[in-house]
């Protein structure tokens, strides 16, 4: 079942070095199946890595699911000279924006967090872009950290490919783990000190919303920082 995400009140005017900000059509979101193959990870605090356009509202998401400890954001693969956003943001450098989300598994599995990414996260359709961000670091990709989550992750993508949700194929890659490098200070938590930042309101907070009446019970009020 296919269900379009609702624009918030009017766009405000976004600041300098933001995540960019273009079309005027909302961002769909859509019920993903639950996983057929279930993550079994065990007891303690795991790590996963998800790409999925703009930092923020990944981060956003996660960062309102229990059971998630923390979500930074950052950059994944490159490397460290080149892990900064005003050169990523160019286009220059091999790194996609990411979120490292710190999870316990016992109160939500990496499957389900899948479930939630391809949702409400992105739109897994669109190649080297994201809603109004163009270019391959804005890219969607899985990054296990597990032998078990490449398996889940694997699965998952053919779940999804079978099923057939979206109108276009799925271009979303898993991607072999490389170094991923926190972004700045005042990219951590955006969401949370920035909740009337134009791109917050007009592209994030839907994400928010959608998951809060998609899935009421994994949703948290609390915005958990990192």
């Amino acid at each position: 079942m296919k269900l379009r995400a609702a624009l918030l009140a009017a766009t405000l005017a976004l600041g300098a070095g933001a995540c960019q900000d273009a079309a005027n059509a909302a961002e769909p979101v859509v019920e993903a199946p639950a996983a057929k193959r279930v993550a079994k990870e065990g007891k303690g605090l795991k790590t996963a890595v998800f790409a999925g356009g703009c930092f923020w509202g990944v981060e956003g998401v996660f960062s309102h699911v229990r059971g998630v400890k923390g979500a930074v954001s950052g950059y994944h693969g490159g490397t460290e000279r080149q892990a900064d956003y005003k050169l990523v943001s160019s286009g220059i450098t091999d790194h996609a924006e990411a979120v490292k989300v710190v999870y316990d598994p016992s109160v939500i599995r990496y499957d389900q967090l899948l479930r939630i990414f391809f949702s409400v996260v992105t739109d897994p359709t669109q190649l080297n872009r994201q809603g109004p961000d163009t270019g391959a670091q804005y890219r969607n990709a899985l990054v296990p950290l597990s032998a078990e989550q490449n398996a889940v992750a694997k699965a998952y993508l053919a779940q999804l490919k079978a099923a057939k949700l979206w109108d276009q194929p799925i271009v979303t890659k898993i991607e072999r783990a490389q170094a991923f490098y926190p972004a700045e200070t005042y990219h951590q938590d955006f969401m949370l000190k920035n909740p009337r930042h134009g791109y917050i309101v007009r592209w994030d907070a839907p994400k928010v919303a959608a998951l809060k009446a998609m899935y009421p019970g994994v949703y948290t009020a609390r915005f958990q920082p990192n």
